[in-house]
This record gives C-alpha cells, sequence and structure tokens, in this order.
C-alpha cells in the first residue's frame, strides 16, 4: 500500500515536469521563430514549417494502428477543423509580429488568453461568473494595457495581432474543452496538421526564402517537430496532474522566453512590460484560484 501512495503522490510531480518541458519546447519554437523572421523569413513559411512537421508526425502517431478510413473519420469534423483555424490563425499572427516585437511582450499579452476565456465564457459556455471573476477579468485587460500602451511611444500594430492571438488562443481552448473526451486526441492532432499545411501551402511557396544557412534550415525544420513535441507532453501533463494543479506552471513560459530573448537577442523587458506581465499574470491565477474553489 505505501509503494502505491507513494506512486500516486508522485503522479502530480511528474505532470508538472511534463507541464515546464512542455512550455520550454515552445519557448524554443518561439525563439527561432523570431531568429528566422529577424533573418528574413516570412511568416507564412515559418507557420507553414511549423505544421508540415506536426502534420507528418501525426500521420506516424496514427498510422501505427493501420492507415485505414475509420482512424481519420470524426463525427464532429466541423468544430475540429474550426479549431485547428483557430490555432493556425493564432501561430501566424504571432510569428508575424515577432519580427517586430521582443519575445517577452509578446508572450506578456498573449497569456492573457485565460483571462479572454473567462470573459468568453459567460456567453459562450453560459458558465456563472461571480464578482471575484469579473474583478480579475477587468484587471487582466489593465495588464494588457499596462504592456501594450496603445497612446505611447512604445506601441506597434504588432501588438494588435498578438491580441488577436490571445483571443483565438481563448476560443481555441473553449472548444478544445468541448471536444475532450469526445475526439481522440491523435485526431485533433492530425487535423491540426492537415489544416496548417494545406492553407498554408501556396502561401508558403509563393513567399519562400531559402535560409541562408545549414543551420537556419535545421531551426527551420524543428519548428513542427518541437511543437508537436510540445502539445504531446502537455497533453500527456494532464493525464497524470489536473488542471488545477498544472495552470500556475503555464506562466514558466514567461520565464523561459525572458531568459532566451537575453541570451540570443540581447533584450531586456522594461518595466511597463514586466509590471503589465506581473498583472495579467495575477489576474490569472485569481481565476485559477476561483475555479478551484
Amino acid at each position: 500500500m505505501a509503494v502505491t501512495a507513494s506512486a500516486t503522490a508522485d503522479l502530480p510531480k511528474l505532470g508538472i515536469l511534463l507541464m515546464l518541458a512542455a512550455w520550454f519546447l515552445f519557448s524554443v519554437v518561439d525563439t527561432g521563430a523570431k531568429w528566422l523572421a529577424v533573418a528574413g523569413i516570412p511568416a507564412f513559411q515559418l507557420a507553414f514549417m511549423r505544421y508540415a512537421g506536426h502534420f507528418v508526425i501525426s500521420i506516424g502517431v496514427i498510422a501505427k494502428g493501420g492507415l485505414t478510413a475509420d482512424r481519420f473519420k470524426t463525427d464532429h469534423l466541423w468544430q475540429v477543423v474550426s479549431r485547428a483555424i483557430l490555432l493556425m490563425s493564432a501561430t501566424l499572427s504571432n510569428f508575424y509580429a515577432l519580427k517586430f516585437l521582443p519575445l517577452t511582450v509578446v508572450s506578456a499579452i498573449m497569456f492573457s488568453s485565460p483571462v479572454i476565456v473567462c470573459f468568453l465564457s459567460v456567453s459562450v459556455l453560459k458558465e456563472r461568473v461571480g464578482p471575484w471573476r469579473w474583478g480579475a477579468i477587468l484587471l487582466g485587460f489593465i495588464g494588457v494595457l499596462i504592456v501594450v500602451r496603445p497612446f505611447g511611444a512604445v506601441f506597434h500594430p504588432a501588438m494588435l495581432l498578438i491580441i488577436y492571438n490571445a483571443t483565438a488562443l481563448a476560443l481555441y481552448s473553449i472548444m478544445t474543452r468541448r471536444l475532450s473526451g469526445i475526439v481522440a486526441v491523435d485526431t485533433m492532432q492530425f487535423y491540426m496538421g492537415l489544416v496548417g499545411t494545406a492553407v498554408l501551402l501556396p502561401f508558403a511557396v509563393w513567399s519562400w526564402v531559402q535560409p541562408e544557412t545549414s543551420w537556419g534550415m535545421t531551426v527551420l525544420v524543428s519548428l513542427g517537430v518541437l511543437g508537436w513535441a510540445g502539445h504531446q507532453l502537455l497533453t500527456n501533463a494532464h493525464r497524470f496532474g489536473t488542471a488545477n494543479q498544472l495552470m500556475p506552471f503555464t506562466y514558466s513560459f514567461l520565464i523561459y522566453v525572458a531568459i532566451l530573448g537575453f541570451f540570443i537577442f540581447g533584450t531586456v523587458p522594461d518595466s511597463g512590460t514586466l509590471l503589465g506581465a506581473m498583472v495579467i499574470m495575477g489576474a490569472g491565477l485569481i481565476i485559477w484560484k476561483r475555479e478551484q474553489q
């Protein structure tokens, strides 16, 4: 009995480790995408490679059970495709904005997504939101304004794309919640890769720029591989820990990108970005705590 209890107690720890690893891979993907974007690689090409690699690996995973038509069928095709389009458009806007904005600014705005989920849950999921969560929603939007500073000298139009990114990710999260347990994870992964690859292919071919070095090509190919691996780690993390246990560790992404941004691009977050990020994190943690209760 003691062994079983110990093993059970260790499961959330494993989930947390997988969560931390997943967000580290996502931070490497964004850092690589920014490095390539600054070098002149178009956003369409970056997003295409992100999903093409994902698509190839997803086919291989499904093929383990046999490449029959039934393996790719789903009774919720429209919802699965819509979910994939939301994530694809969020990725495209993210990669485009990364050319102009520091990693910390992009990630801080992006992490307003849980606040937007809470806001949308009132109308989309018909959930009841009390005064604490309404306060957290308001706090989150104040945090976004602090980071964006729409009337300040640091404002860049690309920030609007990241606000769209956060909104698309919120809708993606809501759709994932609705499809969870109804559609297999491998099926959703497959359609995510398929939709992204098919939609972005003509734009990628039209705007293609060949990386000048073999290392550049390696980073380009790694976008899809690391992106798929990150999603797999994220999915498996939820097998060992509950959403409430894991959610606070998503903010490790902000730490990762701050470190990578400093060492690779020499950028240091300014006081406004740090303050706004802390306000957004606080709002997200308030919502998380209220959902626990």
